[in-house]
């Protein structure tokens, strides 16, 4: 993806506004990390489970008629773990200590979010834009159709007798040295 540096730039900038998020990652909604900033953690099972509450997270929204997902908070002893929307075919996921200002991390992950769909969402519209490289010509036919050679020949061969094992060798070949 070429706007991934842009993205890692951002989730690594909004790292640096909230010191308590322990790692920031971002994922397609079908669970492909498009970049990430997760020391000890292994973004690609993060970017998976991601995809999955996700999935959670939409129907959840759809059934209770709240609207489009926008994000997603879920708390456990040691932290917290927030996904928020980005564009149309991204999220992101921060995790945090569980000392993180709630308040200060939504602020953040919200504009981090904003500005990653909108570097996402423009790397797909150019994909989508640029035209395809321009094909091969195709390969210059020949103007004369090739000239066949005679095979060997399939009249049968006369094999000569082997000698025996006990005959005397002839002269070495000229080619051959000895030292």
């Amino acid at each position: 993806m070429a706007a991934e540096a842009e993205v890692l730039d951002e989730l690594r900038r909004l790292r640096a506004r909230v010191p308590q998020v322990t790692g920031a990652l971002a994922a397609s909604v079908d669970g492909l990390v498009l970049a990430h900033d997760t020391p000890g953690i292994e973004p690609e099972g993060v970017a998976a489970l991601t995809a999955a509450s996700l999935g959670v997270a939409v129907r959840m929204t759809d059934a209770t008629a709240q609207g489009d997902f926008r994000e997603l908070l879920v708390r456990g002893v040691y932290g917290y773990v927030a996904t928020y929307a980005a564009g149309r075919s991204a999220v992101v996921t921060l995790l945090a200590q569980d000392r993180v200002n709630v308040g200060r991390l939504h602020l953040e992950g919200r504009r981090a979010s904003t500005r990653i769909g909108e570097l996402v969402d423009a790397a797909a519209v150019r994909a989508e834009t640029v035209p395809p490289p321009p094909a091969e010509p195709p390969e210059a036919l020949p103007a004369k159709p090739p000239v066949r050679t005679p095979g060997k020949s399939t009249a049968a061969r006369a094999r000569t007798p082997r000698t025996p094992a006990d005959a005397p060798r002839p002269a070495a070949n000229a080619r051959t040295t000895e030292n």
